[in-house]
């Protein structure tokens, strides 16, 4: 294997433990699938003017890793974790390479299940879609590439009534809005909260 599949492997393993993290509800029937038309499809359409490279990253025969570049600018990105055929990640790059945005098909259905938006390279954003209809349900905050707040609408009401806040690694505090109001009834405090980090 050459180098550089070496390392487009060793990269598909990194990006497999975020798979691996994810429900093992099965896959839908494709009749299923078409009945949620606002799904976005985690693979994209080759726009105009785009040229596609097809790569063989652990050396199967098949193709793994499509490069979407523009004027020699790799602008897209679509990975195959798996090896099954079928596209699992897409990652859409900025001019100088970084990632400003990431859809994973966490569930093998051909459709965005987790979006995750990038600035300088650092994560800023996170959405989910639970359970499978097609609208995010949960979300996702970073500072500085790291966890700090999850929210989710746990009763699929189109309102956030659950709030995660995390403080070094871990979660500080919980807050449920009962009565729907789209307000916090209840705080729930880690009893063993995270040491603070030492001064550097």
């Amino acid at each position: 294997m050459a180098s550089s599949n070496r390392l487009i492997f060793l990269g598909f393993l990194a990006a497999g433990a975020l798979v691996g993290c994810a429900s093992q509800k099965p896959a839908e029937t494709p009749d299923a699938v078409r009945k949620r038309p606002e799904a976005e499809s985690i693979r994209g359409k080759q726009e105009p003017g785009e040229t596609v490279t097809e790569l063989d990253a652990n050396g199967d025969g098949r193709t793994d890793v499509w490069e979407y570049r523009v004027k020699d600018v790799l602008v897209r990105k679509e990975l195959d974790l798996n090896w099954d055929g079928r596209v699992d990640v897409t990652q859409y790059l900025d001019p100088q390479g970084a990632k400003v945005r990431e859809v994973m098909d966490l569930d093998y259905d051909g459709k965005v299940d987790a979006t995750y938006h990038y600035a300088e390279g650092k994560r800023t954003k996170g959405e989910r879609d639970l359970d499978g209809d097609g609208k995010a349900d949960s979300w996702l905050y970073y500072e500085n590439d790291t966890l700090v707040r999850k929210e989710r609408d746990a009763n699929h009401d189109g309102r956030v009534d659950y709030w995660e806040y995390w403080e070094n690694g871990q979660v500080d505090r919980i807050g449920e809005d009962l009565d729907g109001d789209g307000t916090v009834d209840q705080w729930t405090r880690n009893p063993n909260p995270a040491a603070a980090k030492p001064k550097e």
